[in-house]
């Protein structure tokens, strides 16, 4: 017999357990379905959806709504037609009681392509007291990881705390005093929730009229000067008082913003009423809490039919990327009718939703559009350069801090320059290339193991852009490099 065959039998014998069917999983079953494995279970509780399609390329626009496991199954089997081949599947949660310590002891390996954290740990969890190799794969837009995990030689999933990472903003920040994109961003989501979501008074998104800075009364000087605003005027001591007692007349009686779902709702979600309560009513509150504009750019009002047709300045992709409407920065005017449709849009999904509330979702193209539009106008009003939708989704510059969970969760410190903080909240693109590529590491993992060289596993990271050595994908441990990216 010779070596292939011999390597040939030796995978054939393996049983392989694959934990998810998504983005990773397509490409992972392709793998080792033509690398020889041939006795693969699938476990993934998911259903297709339209949104999938751009990167799961096991499934066609006929497979939406049907169950991920069940459609990559077949795929996986007409992949290899002349090879005897066996995939099972599940359409059934990891979590299931089913799913057992003698269910996990049957298998030589388990592939976790899963995007959350409580299923990696309770898969982790049934690895290590089965004993069963566990290799794990998660991508985050450019970034990906790779950790393979054997009992008694590597530390396991949670052996090390995982930093989670997520960025808050004060509250003062994103309703008054927004300085960059991101703030309007986090501000628009929240617009989102007030307009069409669970409301949250955490999420109020109308100016905070208690914000302390704004409230700050002016120092007199020891040179009889208020600091920062020039002479002093004559009497200034008793106008003063005079102006602080009539302005502390009945808290109850200061006028307030209305509240955004009530003015929603009574305006029948009228967008340009909604539009103008937004960027023209409430920025007018603004204004007039004077304190807060003494060293920054006050903001400028923005009415619905007077929106600039042309960017003043604004962040940009590439020349080429100008092409393409979600790389494209929209024009202000462009934006507001964004807005509109998005708001006409979402006001019959939420009359139409049983409760009556619809909830944040990434892959959904009116409330993406909304939040982008949102966003870009309130920039507007800042004088804060807008973004496109590709760059609200995930911000293109390297910075620092990562919001995921696949990949992200437990970066290396000094990898952590490479990572980036998406915009939107949790909004995090699936690159169908980077799933490739750490597929195909978690392929050329399981070929060890399979064939006992554990020992010669190391987890690997995938870089968003070559390190200093022209280098994408490096062992996460030694830093010694797997691949090699060579620049063109």
């Amino acid at each position: 017999m010779s070596w292939r065959e011999k390597q040939t039998a030796m995978l054939a014998e393996k049983k392989v357990l694959m934990v998810g069917a998504g983005g990773i999983g397509c490409e992972l079953l392709k793998n080792i379905v033509l690398a020889g494995f041939r006795d693969i279970h699938v476990i993934d509780l998911d259903t297709i959806d339209v949104s999938n399609l751009n990167r799961q390329f096991l499934f066609r626009r006929e497979h939406v709504g049907k169950s991920k496991a069940e459609v990559a199954t077949a795929a996986g089997l007409r992949i290899a037609p002349d090879a005897e081949v066996k995939i099972v599947f599940d359409h059934d949660s990891i979590f299931s009681e089913k799913f057992n310590y003698e269910f996990f002891k049957q298998f030589a390996f388990v592939l976790n392509a899963l995007d959350n954290r409580s299923a990696r740990n309770h898969v982790n969890r049934m690895c290590m007291s089965t004993h069963v190799p566990l290799i794990d794969g998660g991508t985050a837009g450019y970034l990906g990881q790779v950790r393979t995990m054997v009992r008694g030689a590597t530390e396991c999933y949670e052996c090390v705390p995982k930093d989670e990472n997520k960025k808050s903003f004060p509250g003062c920040t994103i309703r008054n005093t927004p300085s960059e994109h991101i703030h309007c961003t986090v501000w628009s989501k929240h617009v989102f929730n007030q307009l069409f979501g669970e409301v949250d008074i955490d999420d109020d998104v109308s100016p905070d009229m208690d914000d302390e800075e704004a409230k700050e009364k002016l120092e007199v000087t020891d040179e009889g000067m208020e600091s920062g605003d020039g002479p002093k005027e004559e009497g200034g001591d008793a106008k003063l008082e005079e102006e602080e007692e009539e302005g502390g007349k009945g808290e109850e009686q200061k006028e307030k913003p209305s509240n955004t779902r009530m003015m929603a709702e009574e305006s029948g979600y009228n967008p340009e009423i909604i539009f103008n309560k937004l960027f023209v009513d409430d920025i007018h509150y603004l204004l007039k809490m004077a304190n807060l504009w003494k060293e920054r750019r006050p903001p400028v009002p923005q009415p619905f039919g007077e929106l600039a047709t042309e960017n003043a300045g604004s962040s940009t992709i590439s020349t080429a990327a100008q092409m393409d409407p979600a790389q494209r920065v929209w024009t202000p005017a462009e934006n507001g009718d964004e807005f509109r449709k998005a708001v006409e849009e979402l006001r019959v999904r939420k009359a139409a939703a049983p409760d009556g509330i619809l909830s944040w979702d990434k892959d959904d193209d009116a409330a993406m559009r909304f939040v982008a539009a949102c966003a870009n106008i309130r920039a507007v009003i800042f004088g804060i350069p807008m973004k496109s939708l590709f760059e609200i989704k995930c911000e293109l510059p390297l910075g620092s801090g990562w919001n995921g969970d696949a990949a992200g969760a437990n970066l290396p410190p000094p990898l952590k320059a490479y990572s980036r903080a998406p915009m939107a909240g949790n909004i995090i693109p699936a690159i169908a290339t980077t799933n490739a590529i750490i597929a195909g590491i978690m392929t050329v993992d399981a070929l060890r193991i399979a064939a006992g060289h554990a020992d010669k596993i190391a987890s690997s990271i995938l870089l968003p852009v070559p390190n200093f050595r022209g280098m994408v994908v490096i062992p996460e441990d030694i830093w010694v490099v797997v691949i090699v990216f060579k620049r063109q």
